[in-house]
């Protein structure tokens, strides 16, 4: 760690119901793809770290799990992870969506943030100024519970300069925690099973992103060839899940570590070897101990 005189550093947790946006911001704000997104809620399983270095101030950002009514064991464990995440914070951003604010889901994590937060009002190219200007009036329904508010978008990295300035100066004085080009915390490894683990979100429907878990057998390089051999396992629940992952004549696989496989050379800057296995483990979300062994809520 470095110590520079009026140095402003902290950790800011994002929270929010899931789907409000809360990854593509740790993307948006890093400027780099680390976490994985789709458009079905709960994607993000873990707490990750964005890191963002200005000439006066480090901003580590931590993502978290939509915080939900959780019925099964790693939905509970989510739900874990993200109020952890909030206790431990310099500032709380609190997101929510610009067509769908202050529900019951909402107005739940807004009464038990255990300090005040930024209200960040995400998807703002979706609606008209008049409407986000009706949300701002409307926050302030909620006496005490926001410092301020600032409405973005995410996805168009719209109004990210403004977020950075203003969460800096709620910053404590402290020194620079990672080096000045550091984006994240989490070791490439965990990046590699993230990018497959979006892809199964992306290209499959009902339970079946859900059931699924991927886990990092083999991480190497082999620099006689000028690449990195990656092989990983994707543990479902049941076997009929097992058929539609790898989808007929194994084409649904092939197209999951196709575009798995693009996301992880970006990040790692070399060609890579993907190789993907899919095995059964039944019930896996409902064992706490399987739970762990594949990553999440630890």
């Amino acid at each position: 760690m470095e110590d520079v005189k009026n140095f402003r550093s902290g950790f800011i947790t994002v929270v929010g119901r899931p789907n409000v946006g809360k990854s593509t911001l740790i993307n948006a704000v890093t400027g780099m793809k680390i976490a994985a997104v789709s458009d079905k809620p709960n994607t993000t399983r873990n707490r990750i770290l964005g890191i963002r270095t200005l000439p006066g101030a480090q901003l580590v950002f931590i993502d978290t799990p939509g915080i939900h009514k959780a019925r099964g064991k790693l939905g509970k464990a989510m739900v874990h992870t993200a109020m952890s995440a909030v206790e431990e914070a310099d500032v709380i951003l609190m997101m929510i969506e610009v067509k769908d604010p202050f529900g019951k889901g909402d107005r739940f994590i807004i009464e038990n943030l255990p300090k005040p937060a930024i209200l960040v009002i995400n998807k703002i190219d979706t609606v008209k100024k008049g409407e986000i200007l009706r949300i701002i009036d409307e926050s302030r329904k909620f006496e005490g519970k926001f410092l301020e508010v600032i409405p973005l978008s995410a996805r168009n990295a719209d109004g990210i300069s403004e977020l950075l300035d203003t969460v800096a100066g709620y910053l404590p004085e402290g020194p620079k925690y990672f080096p000045e080009d550091t984006i994240t915390d989490q070791p490439e490894r965990f990046l590699a099973a993230e990018f497959i683990r979006e892809k199964i979100f992306q290209l499959t429907r009902e339970e079946i992103p859900y059931k699924s878990a991927v886990v990092i057998e083999e991480f190497r390089d082999v620099p006689e060839k000028g690449l990195v051999r990656i092989s990983a396992v994707i543990y479902v629940e049941r076997l009929n899940h097992k058929g539609i992952i790898i989808g007929k004549k194994g084409e649904m696989l092939k197209t999951i570590g196709s575009l798995a496989r693009e996301d992880i050379e970006k990040v790692l800057g070399a060609k890579v070897f993907l190789e993907l296995w899919v095995k059964v483990s039944e019930k896996w979300t409902e064992r706490e101990n399987l739970i762990k062994d594949y990553g999440y809520g630890v």
